[in-house]
C-alpha cells in the first residue's frame, strides 16, 4: 500500500511497548474494532440525532490530535484491526487530515487493516482525495433523503448540493462508498426503493439503520421509529432479496439485489439485537470509553493518557474497562418509556 503520510503526528519515542495480548470481554467476544469520536461538533443538526440548539464542549475537554493518536496506536498494539473515524462531523475538526496521516503508518506496518470515516459528506469534496492519499479505502456518508426539502427539514442546515457534490469528489478519488440512511417513520419510509435504486447505479452499497433511542431530542422517537422487518418486507414486494454472508466488521446484515447486483445493509437494535457478536468499543472526543453504545458505565482515558508518558497506566484502565463490557444493550422505544435508553445524544457518543 502506497500511503502518502507527510506532516503527521511524531509518535513519543518513550513510551514502552504494550503488552501484545488481545482484548477479550467476559463473553470471549475479541475486541478488534474501535469506533473514535474526535468531535462532538456538526454542521448539520439532524432530527434524531440533537436538539436544533446544541451545546457543545469547550475545545480544553477534547483530547488533542496527539492523545487522539497515541490512543488508537494502544488499541492497535493490543489486536484493533479496524478504525473508524466518526464525531459529531470528524471532517469539521481543524487540522484532522493530520490525525489520519499519522495513523497510516499502522496501515502501512500491517498492524491495522483498515481506517475508515462515517461522515455526513459536507466536507467531502474538500478531503476525499486527501482521505484516499492517507490510506482510507472505505467510507460511511449518512444520507437520508434524495428529496431536497426533505433533507432540509432532516438536517435543518444542510445542503444536499454539496452531499452529492462530496459523494461525486469521493468515488473520483477511488473511495468506496456506502451509504447510511435512518429509517424514518412517515418522513423517508416512501423513498427506501429509490434510494437503493440511485445508490446502486452509482457502485454504492445502503445500509438503513433504526433510530435509537440517545439523548433527549425535540419530538418522540416513536414517532421517527419504523422498523426495518417493515422496510425489508416493503423491499421484497420490488426486489428479489438475497441472503448474503459479507460482513464489513460492523453490526449490519446484508442481503444482495438480484436485479442491481448491489448490497443492502440492515442495523436492527431494537428489531433484531446485534449484540451476540459484538467486536467494538468506543472513544469519545473526550477520551471517555463506552463499552457498550447502550450502556452508561464507561472508563475515563483521559486521565491516564495525561498522567503519564508510558501506556501503563492507560493500558491498565482499558483492560479494566472491557472486563466489564455487558452482553448487550436495552434500548427500547415505546409510547410507555418518556426518557432516552442513555442521556447522552449520538454525537456525543461518536457515530
Amino acid at each position: 500500500m502506497n500511503i502518502q503520510v507527510p506532516n503527521v503526528l511524531v509518535p513519543n519515542a518513550n513510551l514502552k511497548a504494550a503488552p501484545s495480548a488481545p482484548l477479550v470481554d467476559p463473553f470471549g467476544r475479541a475486541i478488534t474494532y474501535i469506533r473514535v469520536s474526535v468531535t462532538d461538533r456538526c454542521d448539520f443538526r439532524c432530527v434524531y440525532c440533537m436538539s436544533e440548539d446544541m451545546n457543545f464542549l469547550p475545545k480544553r475537554d477534547l483530547l488533542t490530535l496527539e492523545e487522539l493518536d497515541r490512543l488508537c496506536g494502544a488499541f492497535v498494539a493490543r489486536g484493533t484491526r479496524k478504525i473508524r473515524i466518526t464525531g459529531g462531523e470528524p471532517l469539521v475538526r481543524r487540522d484532522i487530515m493530520t490525525l489520519f496521516r499519522s495513523l497510516g503508518r499502522h496501515l502501512e506496518s500491517g498492524a491495522l487493516e483498515e481506517v475508515t470515516v462515517t461522515t455526513n459528506g459536507s466536507q467531502l469534496a474538500r478531503y476525499a482525495k486527501e482521505l484516499a492519499a492517507c490510506g482510507v479505502r472505505r467510507i460511511n456518508v449518512s444520507l437520508d433523503t434524495l428529496d431536497e426539502a426533505k433533507f432540509r427539514k432532516i438536517t435543518r442546515w444542510g445542503d444536499l448540493s454539496k452531499v452529492v457534490a462530496g459523494l461525486d469528489a469521493a468515488q473520483a478519488a477511488g473511495l468506496s462508498v456506502k451509504i447510511n440512511a435512518v429509517a424514518l417513520a412517515g418522513v423517508n419510509e416512501d423513498e427506501t426503493a429509490p434510494m437503493v435504486r440511485w445508490a446502486h447505479g452509482r457502485g454504492m452499497d445502503i445500509t438503513f439503520i433504526e433510530v435509537m433511542p440517545l439523548g433527549e431530542i425535540d419530538g418522540e422517537r416513536v414517532d421517527q421509529y419504523l422498523p426495518l422487518t417493515r422496510v425489508q418486507a416493503d423491499l421484497a414486494e420490488q426486489f428479489s432479496l438475497e441472503h448474503s454472508d459479507y460482513q464489513t466488521g460492523g453490526p449490519a446484515r446484508y442481503v444482495r439485489v438480484k436485479e442491481t447486483g448491489g448490497r443492502i445493509g440492515f442495523i436492527t437494535p431494537l428489531t433484531h439485537n446485534f449484540c451476540e457478536s459484538c467486536n467494538r468499543v468506543r472513544v469519545t472526543c473526550t477520551g471517555t470509553l463506552y463499552m457498550c453504545l447502550g450502556q452508561e458505565d464507561a472508563a475515563d482515558l483521559r486521565t491516564p493518557l495525561r498522567a503519564s508518558e508510558s501506556d501503563d497506566l492507560l493500558m491498565a484502565t482499558i483492560e479494566r474497562a472491557i472486563a466489564r463490557k455487558p452482553k448487550g444493550h436495552d434500548f427500547v422505544i415505546d409510547r410507555t418509556t418518556k426518557t432516552p435508553a442513555v442521556g447522552r445524544h449520538m454525537s456525543v457518543t461518536g457515530g
